[in-house]
């Protein structure tokens, strides 16, 4: 056996316990530092899972020090860029949370620097690794309800976090909406072509920022997407998944975001000019070994293995990511923006 992918692990929050069981459930890896600015937090992690490797508070100073193969990045977003920056410079892979940093410059910055040092920069997108959306895109794949036309996602809930997202001034298109645009490109298998987005503040929100968004979307396969979300909503909720319709040019399919998807689509008929009947087709639940988490760090790891970019590399999430973005500067700016043209603009050099 070759020798084990030596893996730190940054940030020791309560998101990082999901990477760390999975991390430490390899036979080929091996946790070689933890690092986070309170190092009572990354003492308790190293208790709580058993491990004996050294701790640190300060994450370039950990990655120069054991020179790690992979650096897994849980800190906060305002972090990402640091750190990834950091390791990428060292040679090391980069396997992050969402999102992939905190401004399309930087984002854009972390792609051209990891395909030119020649790393995986991948990042988490655990709801790609659902069942039941592997279920839905299957059924939309499958011409089930014919060519689409739209796609809508409705996204309304309430959690009380506290901490940074109260103080953010977009804590529903910066810190989650990302899920949903990129679920909508992986249903679709098409990308963001232009955006016309509303944000605001609706009556009752707890958030100092805008914690409520109407977005439409222009998709590179003609279709539109339509993402209604609210950060803040009472009663009523719909799954963390989102609640969508999809409709074709045959029919509609229809997920709550919690079972199984099906869809209502008409049949050819069998007498020229007469309807056919309208049947309902039920999804097939897509068999996956890891979900959540587990299921996209497995990718990450099987594409290193493999030689191959994961399905969330940073060059393809980049596409999500421009959907949060082009959202704030429609937003912004009260208009529509043509998002690869906008995307053009933002271009800068990368800093390796």
């Amino acid at each position: 056996m070759k020798e084990p992918w030596k893996v730190l692990i940054a940030g020791c929050g309560g998101m990082a316990h999901a990477w760390v069981d999975y991390v430490s459930g390899r036979v080929d890896t091996e946790i070689v530092a933890l690092v986070d600015i309170r190092e009572e937090a990354a003492r308790a992690m190293a208790e709580k899972h058993s491990l004996s490797c050294p701790v640190y508070t300060n994450a370039e100073q950990a990655i120069e020090a054991v020179k790690p193969h992979i650096v897994c990045d849980v800190t906060i977003p305002s972090s990402h860029y640091g750190v990834a920056s950091t390791a990428i410079r060292q040679g090391s892979h980069v396997f992050a949370e969402k999102p992939l940093a905190e401004t399309l410059e930087q984002c854009q910055q972390l792609v051209a620097m990891a395909e030119q040092a020649g790393v995986t920069h991948a990042i988490m997108q655990n709801r790609r690794f659902d069942p039941y959306i592997r279920s839905l895109r299957q059924l939309i794949s499958s011409g089930a309800i014919g060519k689409v036309g739209f796609i809508g996602a409705d996204f309304f809930l309430g959690p009380r976090f506290g901490g940074f997202r109260d103080v953010m001034d977009s804590p529903l298109l910066l810190d989650m909406a990302i899920h949903t645009f990129d679920q909508a490109r992986l249903i679709s298998g098409a990308n963001p072509v232009s955006v016309y987005c509303h944000e605001f503040n609706p009556a009752g929100s707890w958030y100092a920022g805008h914690a409520m968004a109407v977005c439409i979307f222009e998709m590179s396969d003609g279709s539109v997407f339509n993402y209604r979300g609210s950060w803040c909503a009472e009663g009523e909720n719909t799954s963390w998944e989102s609640s969508w319709r999809i409709t074709g040019e045959k029919g509609t399919a229809i997920w709550d975001g919690c079972g199984v998807p099906y869809a209502e689509a008409r049949q050819p008929a069998e007498v020229n000019g007469a309807l056919g009947e309208m049947v309902r087709i039920e999804g097939e639940v897509s068999q996956l070994e890891l979900t959540g988490h587990h299921g996209c760090l497995e990718e990450m790891f099987n594409a290193l293995h493999d030689g191959r970019k994961p399905e969330t590399h940073s060059g393809d999430n980049l596409y999500s990511m421009a959907m949060v973005f082009a959202s704030l500067e429609s937003a912004r700016t009260g208009r529509k923006v043509i998002i690869a043209d906008w995307l053009e603009s933002k271009k800068s050099s990368p800093s390796v």
